[in-house]
């Protein structure tokens, strides 16, 4: 079986100690910054309770203003100079304005550096991840993962975590200090916080869920999208471009559906929390104004204690957005810990490989159990050609992605040099295999941009005799901007043909020793075909080559060739050795060479 690293999986409070490595200098600076700023506030509804009972009444209460009060005169002083207190007003509304904008800084400081980081470790562990994985998971909602998913849980951190501190900072002190103004008012504000807390918890359950379906079918719409951009030609060959309108239609619906009714609720939820906050704030009104009227509390213990619980009513009617929040962060955290907690390939220096392929009785077989390969075994020595023949589905392909490591090896063993692959790792492997798939894959950039990208510090020199080898050089001459000709996404700008050469190209600038061409010489000429394969022998005459194709022509040469039929080889020789056997080979050979030289020449037979 294949070795892949070891690693414990993360948690979800593991996950955010991993992103936020770095950021929490920056984060705790913003936290300091809130703290700071929150204790002036509740600072001042004590400056000016003192200066509505003191100053502009005559009661002087038992506060330890009054002492601060002594060192500025007294309270009679202050009566005369009140602008004294309103310029210690104006000063700590200075203050707070100022680490208020640290906190921002800080904040936004922090954010972009855990979006980077982010950002920076999910593409890099994606990198890693074995193939099966990318086949099993949709390209868009992997993309809807590392963007939307990371936005929330970076909003959620850099906005909701940290507000929080803030509002523990706030509950505290405002209970305290509304305790010790007037119990019995306290009292009567704290009997309508549960019933605000119990709704919130749960809202919380409740949008859990239904923030994690709307992040799966964000997902969905992603990909039928991704998938429409990618297959254009495709949609405007078959004209379905109202099929893919009403598709991504109906499941847009479903999707806004879904958010719709998720606002409903959360609407309902807020919408109710407000009234049932103003309700107490009219209780607390009144029954406060008796208080006075009773001398239970001065007029100025009254306004600080409204500001205290407006203070604390504030984090209470703001958490059910918190949780709404938290529960869509929570839906993204495990959403990204999916991707985290999958087992990467094992990674090491990349080395040199030589010596003889060998497969010894395998076989494979995908996720469905079913059976795709079955016990088998060829050689190929080092520098001789092998080619590969069957029809599709044959295994012709699994064979070479076995060899590859993208799929691990489940049933005999394969050697290269005597060694066996899973001993060897995947960088080793893929450095020394020089890989060409039938549906060479171009990047959005100039032609040479798409041949170097093969490797690190390839010269255009080299560039240019990769693409003669590949007998692709005369067409790129032969565009007005020549190497420097953009492809356009996914090399929309090129024929078929055209686009398998440049790939065949940017395989042979690596130099590698063993060479693989998955039929991807299918959408060539004959001519060109034999021409590539000419070069192959007169450049590349050291390295060892393998040929999958369903041409006679492309394999003939070859110096030994097997044909697999239902995931077994058939047959096994060289071109005249499986001609004498009037087996499969035959057949094909028989059928292929005995059409029409136009005809042959169409479809791309003949030699």
């Amino acid at each position: 079986m294949e070795k892949v690293k070891k690693k414990e999986k993360f948690t979800k409070a593991g996950i955010l100690g991993y992103f936020l490595k770095g950021c929490y200098l920056l984060f705790g600076a913003s936290i300091f910054s809130s703290l700071v700023t929150t204790f002036l506030n509740v600072v001042l509804p004590q400056i000016i309770s003192f200066t509505i009972d003191s100053v502009i009444d005559d009661e002087v209460p038992d506060s330890v203003f009054t002492y601060f009060a002594d060192l500025f005169g007294g309270v009679d002083y202050l009566k005369r100079n009140i602008w004294i207190l309103a310029v210690a007003i104006i000063v700590i509304a200075l203050v707070m304005a100022i680490f208020q904008y640290g906190v921002t800084y800080f904040n936004q400081r922090a954010n972009q550096s855990l979006m980077r980081r982010m950002r920076n470790c999910l593409f890099s562990h994606i990198q890693r991840l074995p193939l099966r994985w990318h086949i099993e998971h949709q390209t868009g909602d992997i993309i809807q993962r590392c963007t939307s998913d990371a936005d929330a849980i970076s909003n959620f951190i850099s906005n909701q975590l940290v507000y929080l501190f803030r509002i523990i900072i706030i509950v505290v002190l405002s209970l305290t200090f509304m305790f010790i103004t007037n119990v019995k008012l306290a009292a009567i504000a704290l009997a309508f916080v549960p019933v605000l807390v119990g709704s919130s918890l749960i809202v919380y359950s409740r949008a859990r869920k239904s923030f994690k379906k709307c992040d799966e079918e964000e997902g969905v719409l992603s990909t039928i999208a991704q998938e429409n951009l990618t297959g254009v030609r495709v949609v405007r060959a078959f004209g379905r471009e109202k099929y893919e309108r009403d598709k991504f239609e109906k499941q847009n619906v479903y999707y806004t559906g879904l958010w719709v009714k998720v606002m409903h609720f959360m609407s309902v939820y807020w919408t109710s929390n407000d009234l049932l906050a103003a309700l107490q704030g009219m209780v607390l009104l009144i029954v406060g104004t008796l208080f006075c009227i009773h001398n239970e509390m001065t007029p100025g213990e009254l306004v600080a204690f409204i500001s205290y619980n407006t203070m604390l009513m504030g984090p209470v009617r703001q958490l059910g957005r918190i949780i709404s929040n938290m529960s869509r962060a929570g839906v993204s955290i495990a959403r990204i810990g999916e991707i985290m907690n999958a087992e990467e390939e094992e990674y090491g220096e990349a080395g040199k490989l030589s010596g003889d392929i060998e497969f010894k009785n395998v076989g494979f077989s995908y996720e469905d159990g079913k059976p795709v390969l079955h016990d088998v075994s060829f050689k190929v020595p080092q520098g001789s050609t092998l080619g590969i023949l069957g029809s599709t589905g044959s295994g012709k392909s699994t064979l070479m992605y076995l060899l590859d490591r993208l799929y691990p090896v489940t049933d005999g063993t394969i050697t290269i040099g005597g060694q066996d692959i899973n001993d060897i790792p995947p960088a080793t492997i893929r450095s020394n295999i020089g890989f060409v798939l039938q549906e060479g894959y171009l990047y959005t950039g100039t032609i040479a941009d798409n041949i170097s990208v093969a490797g690190d510090d390839i010269s255009q020199e080299e560039v240019e005799h990769a693409a003669e080898a590949a007998c692709v050089d005369d067409n790129i001459r032969g565009f007005a901007q020549g190497y420097e000709t953009v492809v356009g996404e996914r090399g929309v700008t090129l024929s078929g043909g055209q686009k398998q050469r440049v790939s065949i190209a940017r395989t042979l600038v690596r130099k590698t020793p063993i060479l693989v061409f998955d039929d991807s010489l299918s959408a060539v000429d004959s001519d060109t075909d034999a021409a590539i394969r000419a070069r192959l022998a007169k450049e590349f005459g050291g390295a060892t080559v393998i040929l999958i194709s369903h041409r006679i022509t492309t394999v003939m040469h070859a110096d030994n060739i097997i044909v697999m039929e239902g995931g077994t080889i058939a047959e096994q020789g060289t071109s005249h050795e499986l001609l004498q056997q009037n087996g499969i080979y035959r057949q094909i050979y028989d059928m292929q060479m005995s059409l029409p030289d136009e005809l042959k020449k169409e479809v791309g037979y003949g030699e």
